[in-house]
């Protein structure tokens, strides 16, 4: 019942520690992938032997897939990046809502539908490629976002609509707790739309410790409990030094499910 383990580039690289012990620190602590590299590092990643576990499949805008005039554009990115994510054996890619209020939208359900349409003709792609393409659940409290999949009943009524194997959620515990909250029951309930779980301590954004709000060894404990298959990655802005900030993350998530194996 361990659950397989990453970490987001970004908030790590940005503390200034140089790509190669970054790479060299994690693996050693025995993470298996890095979620969202930028594509010059992939080579030293894979050399490290840790997998590209997610990428993205077009800029996070305000105009998304629940959008039908974005459709031409974000089809094509989405599917360049496929390509990529094929020859790299990348199982994971994200895609995004985009906001309310940029166009004649005014309803959710709608917008879902929207969503559903445009991912419906992509999912063939990805069942045929074994990847999954996750539609990522954010907070709308952000002062330059209003996205629709800020709700995990919107994201999971979008899956539903869809219904494909390789169409999931990316269930991201740091903005589904500003948004709802009820944490546990809320994965328990929608656990089959869940292809990727991203984390981070709030409020703050930092690390998986007593200074934030979340109890994430049970709310770790209980995904694992649901049979979830995927990857966790830890997208957070370390305080401390960055490897030994992993290696608590790490540890944590890998006590919270030991009681289960």
């Amino acid at each position: 019942m361990s659950l397989k383990q990453s970490f987001s580039w970004d908030g790590f690289a940005r503390t200034g520690i140089e790509p190669r012990p970054l790479i060299e620190g994690s693996k050693a602590i025995g993470y298996d992938g890095i979620d969202l590299p930028p594509p010059e590092f992939w080579p030293m990643i894979r050399d490290g032997d840790l997998r590209i576990s997610a990428v993205t499949g077009h800029p996070l805008e305000a105009e998304g897939i629940a959008h039908r005039r974005a459709f031409s554009r974000l089809e094509d990115s989405i599917l360049a990046r496929l390509e990529e994510a094929i020859a790299w054996e990348i199982p994971v890619m994200l895609c995004f809502s985009g906001n309310r209020g940029v166009d004649e939208l005014t309803d959710d359900r709608d917008a879902a539908i929207v969503a559903a349409e445009f991912l419906r003709g992509l999912a063939p792609h990805f069942e045929a490629a074994g990847v999954t393409l996750t539609l990522e659940l954010l907070n709308s409290k952000h002062p330059t976002r209003n996205c629709y999949a800020d709700r995990t009943l919107w994201g999971a009524l979008v899956c539903s609509l869809v219904e494909s194997p390789r169409v999931k959620l990316l269930y991201d515990i740091f903005h589904m707790q500003i948004m709802e909250g009820d944490l546990i029951r809320t994965i328990q309930a929608n656990h089959t739309c869940i292809g990727h779980v991203h984390t981070a301590g709030n409020p703050g954004r930092n690390e998986l410790d007593a200074a934030q709000e979340i109890n994430y060894p049970a709310v770790l404990r209980a995904l694992a409990d649901t049979g979830y298959q995927g990857w966790v990655g830890h997208e957070y802005f370390p305080l401390r030094e960055p490897v030994e900030s992993l290696r608590e993350a790490y540890l944590l998530t890998a006590a919270a499910t030991a009681a289960l194996e």
